[in-house]
C-alpha cells in the first residue's frame, strides 16, 4: 500500500523529503515548486529549483503556477485525485482549496518548535535568539500562518557555535524522516493531531537587509548569535577600517572570547574583537568576491590586527 501525494516545496531542504517520500514507495502524482528564476550574470539564464530538478529526475509531472488562486488551478490540483498534499518550503501561500484538495488534506513540514518562530525564516531566528534547541514538526495546514494542529515532533539542540547552515542541514535529515514517519502513520490511520497552544508564539520574520550588519555595541552573545544565525546566507558583515580605507568583509563564524576595550576594536592578533560588553574571536571570514577562509589564512592577507576597529 502507498499514498497518492502531491508534493509542493522549493530549496534544497525540500528536496530531502521529496527523495525520502519516493524512496519510501509512496506515488508521487505531482510535484509542485517556485517557477524557474533568472540567473547567471547577465540574468538571462532561468535555473529550476533543487525540487523541480530532483522532481525531473524521478519522471515526476512538475507544475510552476506563480499564484493558487485560481478556479483552474485549483480544479487541476483535485483534479490528481490525491491523497494528501506535502509542503515544505514552497513560497506560496495555499488558499482553503488547495488545502482541502485532497482526500486528507495538507501536511507541512515546518522548522521550528512550534508555535514558536511560525514564519519565513525559523532556522535563523532560533539561533539568532539564542535557542538551545529547535526541531521538526509536521502539521496538519489550515488557514492561518503555521497555525495547524501538530502531528509529530523531532527536537535538534543547537550547539552553542552551531551556524543556521549547519543547523539548515541537521533539520533537513531530521525533517525527511519524521515526513515519511507521519505519512506511515497517516496511511494506517494511527496519525493523532495536538492543537498547537496559544502561550509562546513568536514570529520568524524573513531576514531585511539592513539587520545584516553586525552592531558591536550590542554584548557578545547577541553579536556571536548574530554571525552565526546568518551564516553562511545571507551573512552578518562589518567594514574593517586600516591604513584609511573601509572594506566590506562577511562574517561566517565566530566564538565567544575573554576581553574588553571599545566596541569594535581588536583586541589581539587573533582578531578577538571587543563588543558592547565581552568579546568575541572571529574564526572565519569572507572578503568581497573572495572565498571563505579561517581567520589565520585571512590575516594574512590582510592589514589590519591589533588597535584597529571594526564599524
Amino acid at each position: 500500500m502507498s499514498l497518492r501525494v502531491i508534493f509542493m516545496g522549493t530549496p534544497e531542504f525540500s528536496a530531502a523529503t521529496l527523495r525520502a517520500i519516493a524512496e519510501a514507495g509512496h506515488e508521487i502524482v505531482a510535484v509542485y515548486s517556485q517557477p524557474p528564476r533568472p540567473a547567471g550574470r547577465r540574468g538571462l539564464e532561468l535555473t529550476k529549483s533543487p525540487v523541480h530538478l530532483l522532481a525531473e529526475e524521478l519522471g515526476v509531472e512538475v507544475r510552476t503556477p506563480k499564484s493558487l488562486k485560481g478556479e483552474d488551478e485549483q480544479q487541476a490540483f483535485r483534479d490528481l485525485e490525491a491523497d494528501v498534499a506535502v509542503v515544505v518550503a514552497y513560497g506560496l501561500l495555499l488558499p482553503k482549496p488547495i488545502l482541502d484538495g485532497t482526500r486528507l488534506g495538507a501536511f507541512n513540514g515546518h522548522a521550528s518548535l512550534l508555535p514558536r518562530w511560525r514564519g519565513a525564516a525559523p532556522i535563523q531566528r532560533a539561533i539568532m535568539a539564542g535557542d538551545s534547541e529547535t526541531g521538526m514538526m509536521v502539521m496538519k495546514m489550515d488557514e492561518g500562518l503555521d497555525t495547524g494542529p501538530v502531528a509529530l515532533t523531532e527536537r535538534v539542540a543547537i550547539a552553542p557555535d552551531m551556524t543556521a547552515g549547519e543547523l539548515h542541514d541537521a533539520l533537513m535529515a531530521t525533517g525527511a524522516a519524521l515526513m515519511v514517519r507521519a505519512l506511515a502513520a497517516l496511511e494506517a490511520g494511527s496519525l493523532s493531531l495536538k492543537p498547537q497552544p496559544e502561550e509562546g508564539a513568536t514570529y520568524a520574520k524573513k531576514i531585511a537587509k539592513e539587520e545584516t550588519r553586525i552592531d558591536w555595541s550590542r554584548g557578545a552573545a547577541e553579536v556571536h548569535n548574530h554571525i552565526r544565525g546568518l551564516s553562511p546566507f545571507p551573512g552578518a558583515w562589518c567594514e574593517m577600517t586600516a591604513g584609511g580605507k573601509a572594506e566590506r568583509v562577511k562574517l561566517l563564524r565566530s566564538t565567544m572570547a575573554e576581553g574588553e576595550g571599545p566596541a569594535g576594536r581588536i583586541l589581539d592578533d587573533r582578531l578577538t574583537v571587543a563588543c558592547g560588553t565581552g568579546a568575541v574571536r572571529l574564526t572565519e571570514l569572507q572578503r568581497a568576491g573572495g572565498k571563505p577562509m579561517a581567520a589565520g589564512e585571512f590575516l594574512r592577507g590582510a592589514k589590519i590586527g591589533e588597535g584597529d576597529e571594526l564599524s
